[in-house]
């Protein structure tokens, strides 16, 4: 059982990579738990949004195995 991690913008550089695969977890909030130190704390942020299987969600959010989960960092142009 297997979460697909995909990290944009600026959060790739922090996670060292685009995306990774990581054991399954129950939420968005265990999955952010178990992440390193830098990049936990790069994802709590209050302005990364989160898509789960390209539907943006709000808060926490269930998982399942399989489900992909992206990081998207602020977007600021103009």
């Amino acid at each position: 059982m297997a979460l697909q991690l995909v990290f944009l913008g600026r959060l790739e550089d922090i996670a060292g990579s685009a995306s990774r695969e990581v054991p399954f977890a129950p939420s968005l909030a265990a999955v952010v738990a178990s992440l390193e130190g830098e990049l936990a704390q790069a994802l709590e942020g209050s302005r990364i949004r989160h898509a789960v299987n390209g539907a943006l969600v709000q808060g926490d959010a269930v998982l399942r195995d399989g489900d992909e989960v992206a990081f998207l960092p602020p977007v600021s142009g103009g």
